[in-house]
C-alpha cells in the first residue's frame, strides 16, 4: 500500500469537502466584516470588535481550513490517482483554487491593514471585493462535479 493510500478515498474526499466548506464560510464572511468595518469610525468600540472578529476568523478558522483543503485536495489528486495529464478540468480547478488562495492572502493583508487602522478603502469597494470568491467557487464546483474537458 502506498503511503498516501492509507486513508480510504471516501474519507479523504469527505475531509476535503468539510475543510472546503469551512474555508468558504470564512472566505465569504470575512469580506462582509470588512464592509461593516469600513463603515465604522477608527478607534471606536465597534471598530475594535471587528478587529478581534476578523483576526479570530482568519487565524482560527480560515487558515487551518485553507491548509486542510490543500492537504486533502492534493491527497485526492495524487494519493488516489485523480491527477492525470488528460484531466484538463483538474488542471483548471487547480489554477482557480490557487486564485482563491491568493484571494485569501489578500484578505489576510486587509486584516492587518484594519488592525493597524490604515484602511483607505470604502465599504463599496469591499462590497465588490466580496463577490470575487463567489465567482471562483461557482467555476470550481462546476469543474469538480461536471468535469468538462475530460
Amino acid at each position: 500500500m502506498d503511503f498516501l493510500e492509507f486513508l480510504p478515498y471516501e474519507w479523504t474526499k469527505a475531509l476535503h469537502i468539510i475543510s472546503v466548506i469551512t474555508w468558504m464560510a470564512g472566505i465569504f464572511y470575512l469580506p462582509r466584516l470588512f464592509v461593516y468595518h469600513a463603515m465604522s469610525e477608527v478607534g471606536s468600540e465597534k471598530s475594535e470588535i471587528f478587529k478581534v472578529m476578523e483576526r479570530k476568523l482568519l487565524k482560527g478558522i480560515m487558515n487551518p481550513s485553507l491548509i486542510a483543503s490543500w492537504i486533502f485536495g492534493l491527497w485526492l489528486a495524487f494519493g488516489h490517482g485523480i491527477w492525470t495529464a488528460d484531466a484538463i478540468w483538474l488542471h483548471i480547478k487547480f489554477l482557480l483554487v490557487s486564485l482563491m488562495t491568493a484571494y485569501h492572502m489578500v484578505c489576510a493583508r486587509y486584516v492587518r491593514v484594519f488592525a493597524a487602522d490604515e484602511n483607505r478603502k470604502d465599504h463599496v469597494y469591499y462590497r465588490y471585493f466580496n463577490e470575487v470568491p463567489t465567482l471562483l467557487m461557482v467555476a470550481i464546483v462546476i469543474l469538480a462535479v461536471v468535469k468538462p474537458f475530460y
